[in-house]
């Protein structure tokens, strides 16, 4: 085979060997997937994209991050380029609480431009956030929501880095923002509470009320039973003020 960056190149017939382990992942035949991927992986050493796949098979489907780093940082040694073992890297070592590793992960592929920038910003913020870095988190949220503008999810972790850094005013527009998003059933409470609990701290009784009185009509079966109670105790005690 020919090599290129470190790379072995691709046999054509492995396609359909990998179709199969994809197929079975897909399926939850995880242990027969990844009896597979190994055996492929162990008998072609220098293919890249299989010991890749055998990492992404152990983290991602397998629940087993650490394991996995052995692979993806075998397939980094003979082609420090590939972006995408590195990505995966970066998640297993943030699931793992190695919080200042997978950040320079995620710096050096951000650095290089790779392509997914809204889930690079988004885990990014978050191991950040594990590392108390809150102010270039809220950064990292900004940049993912230029990637996916007016997601409630990504307005609603903005709020809480504001929050943390004393914004209060930015966060509950954040909130609002994002419950503007929302109509009808699909009203979160949750977001409401954040707001109502913003809006308290800042002196706004009223509209604290008014948020929790809100948040208690658009509780759902299925929601939390301790946002109920938190929903309660905020409507409590602003009628006390």
């Amino acid at each position: 085979m020919v090599e290129r960056n470190g790379r072995e190149a691709w046999p054509p017939e492995m396609s359909e060997q990998m179709r199969e382990v994809d197929r079975l992942r897909r399926s939850g035949r995880y242990t027969s997937a990844l009896a597979l991927i190994r055996q492929l992986a162990e008998g072609n050493p220098r293919q890249v994209r299989l010991l890749s796949e055998l990492g992404q098979t152990l983290s991602v489907w397998g629940g087993a991050p650490a394991e996995a780093l052995v692979w993806f940082d075998r397939v980094l040694e003979l082609a420090p380029g590939h972006n995408t073992t590195r990505l995966h890297r970066a998640l297993a070592l943030a699931r793992l609480g190695r919080h200042g590793e997978a950040v320079a992960d995620f710096d050096a592929l951000v650095a290089g431009g790779y392509r997914k920038a809204l889930v690079l910003h988004m885990k990014r913020a978050e191991s950040l956030e594990a590392l108390g870095r809150i102010e270039e988190a809220e950064r990292d949220w900004t940049l993912a929501l230029e990637e996916d503008p007016d997601n409630p999810w990504l307005l609603q972790q903005r709020a809480a880095a504001r929050a943390r850094m004393g914004r209060l005013a930015e966060a509950v527009r954040d909130l609002t923002a994002a419950l503007a998003t929302q109509h009808g059933e699909d009203v979160d409470p949750e977001l409401l509470w954040e707001r109502g609990v913003l809006r308290a701290r800042m002196g706004d009784v009223d509209g604290a009320r008014t948020d929790f009185e809100a948040g208690l009509a658009a509780f759902r079966e299925g929601d939390p039973p301790e946002l109920l109670d938190a929903l309660r105790q905020g409507l409590t005690e602003s009628r006390r003020r």
